[in-house]
Order: C-alpha cells, then sequence, then structure tokens
C-alpha cells in the first residue's frame, strides 16, 4: 500500500466522507453526523475545484488538518477530529494530499450544516478552541518501545481513537479524566461506545494484544461477536487495510492504557448479528 492511501485508511477517511447509506459518490460528503450540538454534514474532498479540495496547496490541508481552518481562514466546527489530527507528521499530511488528488473529482455542493442558531456564529469556535484545542505534532516518548510509541501515534493522530472512546464534557471537550473510558448515548451519532481502558469488569483488560489486532483487522471479538454500526465502518474502510505490524501496535499501545472503571450501558444484538 502506498503511503498516501495508508494514511487515508488509517485516519478513516472514507467512512465520513462518503455517504454510502444514500447512496453517496466516493468522498463527495454530506454524510449527516448527528450530535448533540445539532447535525454536521461532512464535506467533498475530492479534488473538484469549485465544490471539492482541488484548488487547495498541501499548506491548505495541513493548515485544516492542524489548526482546524479553512483557506479562507473560517474555523471548522470540532466535529470535524483536527485536535487529534494536529498531531500528524507533515510528511503523512503531504502524503495524504498526494492520494486525494487522485480520487475521481466530483462535482457535488456540500450541505449546510443544521445547527442551533447559538452555534451558526462560526467564531465562537476559538473560543472552544481556547478552551479543549492543543495544537502540535506528535512527539515520540523516549522512555517508550518504538512499538509504543507507532501505536500511540496511530490510536492519538491517525486514528483518532479517543474522539469517539473518550466522553466530552458540556463543551464538548473531551473529559481528560476519561480517556479511552467510553460513552453512553451522548456519543457519536447517539452510538455507546465502549470503554477501551484495560480495566478488567468494565473496559478490555481481560483480553490480549493478539485479541486486540484480531478485533481491529477483522471486526471479532474474543468472544465470537462482531463489530457493527461506526466500528464496523471504521474496520471495514481504515483500520483492516493497515500491516500486521501497525496493527500490533495499536494493539500494544491501547493495551497499555490505564484502567479506568466506567460501566456503559450493553448494546443490543441487531438483526444482522452484529452490535449497534
Amino acid at each position: 500500500m502506498v503511503r498516501g492511501e495508508f494514511v487515508f485508511r488509517a485516519a478513516g477517511c472514507a467512512a465520513c466522507h462518503t455517504d454510502v447509506d444514500n447512496g453517496g459518490p466516493f468522498l463527495a460528503g454530506g454524510r449527516a453526523m448527528e450530535t448533540p450540538f445539532g447535525t454536521f454534514y461532512t464535506p467533498n474532498i475530492t479534488p473538484d475545484p469549485e465544490f471539492g479540495i482541488g484548488d487547495w496547496s498541501e499548506a491548505d490541508l495541513a493548515r485544516a488538518l492542524t489548526h482546524g481552518v479553512s483557506p479562507d481562514g473560517e474555523n471548522y466546527y470540532p466535529a470535524f477530529p483536527y485536535c487529534a489530527y494536529t498531531k500528524m507528521r507533515r510528511d503523512d499530511i503531504a502524503a495524504l494530499k498526494a492520494y486525494l488528488d487522485t480520487v475521481p473529482p466530483v462535482s457535488q455542493p456540500n450541505r449546510n450544516h443544521e445547527l442551533p442558531w447559538y452555534l451558526s456564529y462560526r467564531p465562537l469556535v476559538m473560543a472552544w478552541n481556547w478552551l479543549n484545542f492543543t495544537p502540535g505534532e506528535y512527539l515520540d516518548d523516549p522512555a517508550r518501545s518504538e512499538q509504543w510509541n507507532r501505536g500511540a501515534y496511530l490510536a492519538e493522530a491517525l486514528s483518532h481513537c479517543g474522539e469517539c472512546h473518550t466522553p466530552r464534557d458540556l463543551t464538548g471537550g473531551l473529559d481528560s479524566d476519561m480517556t479511552y473510558a467510553g460513552t453512553t448515548a451522548a456519543g457519536p451519532e447517539g452510538k455507546t461506545v465502549p470503554n477501551i481502558t484495560s480495566d478488567r469488569d468494565t473496559g478490555i483488560g481481560k483480553w490480549s494484544e493478539d485479541d486486540i489486532a484480531y478485533y481491529l483487522e477483522t471486526g471479532m471479538d474474543p468472544g465470537g461477536d462482531y463489530a457493527g454500526s461506526l466500528m464496523a465502518e471504521v474496520i471495514d474502510e481504515g483500520l483492516s487495510h493497515l500491516g500486521k505490524d501497525d496493527l500490533a501496535a495499536l494493539a500494544h499501545y491501547v493495551k497499555s492504557i490505564p484502567p479506568v472503571h466506567n460501566p456503559v450501558k450493553k448494546r443490543k444484538r441487531s438483526k444482522r448479528g452484529e452490535f449497534d
């Protein structure tokens, strides 16, 4: 796999920017993302020069990913996970831009978000950033192994695992005391997101690193159940395309996450046998 496609898969771009449920074109946006703050619609990231990002430079993409700011200087809403992408290495951003430039352009306009009136004033995002956003590229921890640092980079920057698996406070910022401890119905699109800390009772502390890596590759957990809903998309469109070494590194890092006791409600099995 070429590096740009690897970054694209690891970052989960396909799942968010393609409106699969409504038969939308690849990466043309329009997917609805329901949150407690309103419904956001993902943008067109094909190289179409009018409605996509065809006229963006590499610097434009870097600024969007690492600071949440458009080429026109407009702040993006933090439904776009720039708080994690800010940790991306600049050579990975360059590789991603090169890959996105090869995608067929789609001339599809973006949909307006459906938000409460008081959130339609985008400069409010600057205040949110002051409270919740710390920009900066991921730096390896010299006290940790190469494998741990690789897994940390994948989890914290590219795959932005904490954006879904960490509860949020009243402002919508991540609750640092509950990192990776899962969420209830206030999670992405109103879904329950499991606790993936090493807590043995409410997390995945009983899973081995091999269990975690296999789950990320296939979607099947140690009990024989399969991921469903949003996590199934993350695996099918993203993580399953990663190599064995990267999956092992990601599993190694996840296994090292300190335990947080946080029971979330049990997921209900869907008609397809998957979990919602």
